[in-house]
């Protein structure tokens, strides 16, 4: 049996202004889902990529050895564009001593283009995020401005009829506050997809600095951070 005081009865007795809220909470609800399931499973394949750098890169023979077991795409793995950054960056800096960045020793040089890369890498990550986050504080003001319209309606329908009993009220009243329930179920599941995907971008960045860090300790002296000899040949001409 239809219920006469659902959804669809507040869809068919609204107006305009009703219906467009609806229709917004829906479309802010199919985007962050969207982003959420799209983010979620970037993460995923990301965290695979940290697996294979922190078990696989480090026991590899050469430095090119370890960049190839990397994705060939340095765009979609963040470890191999910084691998190959860091790499390049030492060469350039062996290569270009007359340029004024010349002037930084090696050191100073690999942390700022290493960290230009981890930026890029976070930037990339944190992409997307803003949508959760607007959804989430906005939607439950949405589904409020919904409600107040369509009791603001309902109020002025009862006023005319000239029936003010408690059946007559319960109705369009309860039927104006199905949007403000439509806004909570909007904003409350783009709310904790932005903390997971909080949390989980902060642990993925923890790794990458971690290798990041490694890779200036082996770019600067030969060895990872803790060890008494060099794991890997790096192929580069004058860099040290």
């Amino acid at each position: 049996m239809e219920n006469p005081y659902g959804f669809a009865n507040l869809w068919l007795q609204g107006d305009w202004i009703t219906k467009s809220v609806a229709v917004v909470l829906l479309v802010m609800s199919i985007l962050s889902w969207y982003v959420m399931v799209l983010k979620g499973w970037n993460l995923v394949r990301l965290r695979r990529m940290a697996s294979t750098a922190e078990n696989n890169f480090w026991h590899t023979k050469s430095f090119d050895q370890g960049v190839g077991i990397l994705l060939p795409n340095r765009q979609a793995n963040p470890f191999r564009a910084l691998a190959e950054d860091g790499a390049d960056s030492a060469m350039h800096h062996a290569q270009s001593k007359d340029d004024l960045h010349g002037a930084l020793n090696l050191s100073d040089w690999l942390t700022s283009c290493l960290r230009r890369s981890i930026d890029d890498a976070s930037s990339d990550l944190h992409s997307g995020l803003a949508v959760l986050a607007s959804i989430g504080s906005t939607a439950p003001f949405v589904g409020l401005f919904g409600t107040v319209w369509g009791i603001y309606h309902a109020l002025i329908s009862i006023s005319i009829s000239g029936q003010a009993s408690i059946d007559k009220v319960a109705g369009p009243v309860g039927e104006a506050l199905i949007m403000t329930a439509f806004g909570l179920v909007v904003a409350i599941p783009a709310v904790l997809g932005y903390n997971a995907l909080t949390r989980g971008n902060k642990a993925f960045l923890a790794k990458l600095n971690r290798f990041a860090h490694d890779l200036h300790a082996y770019l600067i002296t030969g060895a990872r951070v803790g060890k008494q000899a060099p794991t890997l040949t790096v192929h580069m001409s004058g860099a040290s």
